[in-house]
């Protein structure tokens, strides 16, 4: 090497350097991406489940729309959806409602039990603990009544913000429903010509699997909440109906919204009909698990991308980690869009290659 020449860089680190500028470069526009819908969550919630309705609803108004106009046709299938939603929370309040009664004096019971459980061995708690317990929560309710009264308020605020997500979603699936492929077409043709193929593949396959998870999803959900409300009412539960819908909304996060909405259910159990079918609830939560797990999901999720479960695991804690609930319920499906767009662009980019060699 000649004195003041440059020491020469190995091909493995000029391609380390290489790859590691684009990565900086890939994880500035990623991180960019999620500051903006950060900032913007509202409107990225409402077309998020404008998506979902779209997912769940458009086959049923293109089954309405043969024998209606369409936009008669869609406006019957949201109508009919939103009274579902209605009547099914109509039948959750008349639940809860005929059930109140009873169940406050199940539950008044079930305190009682409950401090006789823990009075006697393994636990041995003495008595005025647990009156000190109960003593020291209503001294923090009466210290700190202002400050309730201020987070009440402020959640009337986070009320309306839910109301104006909901009125904008169903504005957006509106569209997305009546003419959503004349507007993807749209947005393709304003793309330049050499990228409208590549466009149009992601968007086909990103859409195939979308409605392919919703679709599953909501099944999956659906039967876990017939199981969990069949058994709940078996076992004399107080309140199976409403325990039922949660387990069908906490579904809707994979891997951990089941358990939680079952261990609520255990509790309620353990108050209103003592440990012995509180126990049976958290056998429950075992075998829902290894359902949902080992056979709804394998069968009911063919037609979408099949995630391993440490990939979903991930998925949802990282949601969660960035975004709250919402982000714990949007990880799965955009993991799984993510993949199956890389997936398809590949084979198209391995089909054009084979074909060329063919040629020559």
């Amino acid at each position: 090497m000649q004195p003041g020449t440059a020491p020469p860089v190995t091909p493995f680190l000029r391609t380390a350097a290489a790859y590691a500028w684009r990565l900086l470069i890939v994880g500035l526009l990623v991180y960019s991406l999620f500051a903006v819908l950060g900032r913007f969550h509202e409107i990225g919630v409402a077309l998020f489940l404008g998506l979902v309705i779209t997912a769940l609803l458009r086959p049923v108004a293109d089954i309405a729309a043969k024998g209606l106009p369409r936009p008669l046709a869609v406006a019957l299938t949201l109508l009919g959806g939103i009274a579902l939603v209605l009547g099914v929370l109509t039948l959750v309040g008349e639940a809860v409602a005929g059930e109140r009664t009873t169940l406050v004096r199940e539950f008044r019971d079930g305190v009682g039990r409950i401090e006789d459980w823990l009075e006697r061995p393994p636990f041995r708690l003495h008595p005025e603990a647990l009156g000190d317990v109960q003593a020291r929560i209503g001294q923090f309710l009466s210290s700190h009544r202002s400050a309730l009264v201020s987070e009440a308020v402020s959640g009337a605020g986070h009320v309306v913000a839910v109301f104006t997500t909901l009125a904008l979603a169903l504005f957006s699936a509106v569209f997305f429903i009546h003419a959503g492929d004349r507007q993807w077409a749209w947005f393709q043709g304003q793309l330049p010509r050499s990228a409208r193929g590549r466009v149009g593949i992601a968007g086909r396959a990103a859409w195939r699997t979308f409605t392919g998870y919703t679709h599953g999803i909501v099944l999956v959900a659906a039967v876990n909440a017939i199981l969990v409300g069949i058994a709940l009412w078996l076992l004399g539960v107080p309140l199976a109906v409403p325990l039922a819908l949660l387990e069908f909304v906490a579904a809707f996060v994979p891997l951990i919204g089941s358990p939680v909405a079952l261990a609520v259910a255990a509790v309620v159990a353990l108050a209103s009909q003592g440990p012995l079918v509180a126990l049976i609830v958290v056998a429950l939560i075992v075998v829902m698990g290894q359902i949902e797990g080992h056979l709804l999901h394998p069968l009911v999720m063919s037609w979408a991308v099949r995630l391993h479960p440490l990939v979903v695991a991930v998925s949802v804690i990282a949601g969660s980690i960035a975004a709250g609930i919402v982000g714990a319920v949007v990880a799965v499906p955009l993991v799984s869009v993510v993949w199956s767009v890389h997936t398809a662009l590949r084979e198209a980019r391995e089909a054009a290659r084979d074909g060329a060699t063919e040629a020559m």
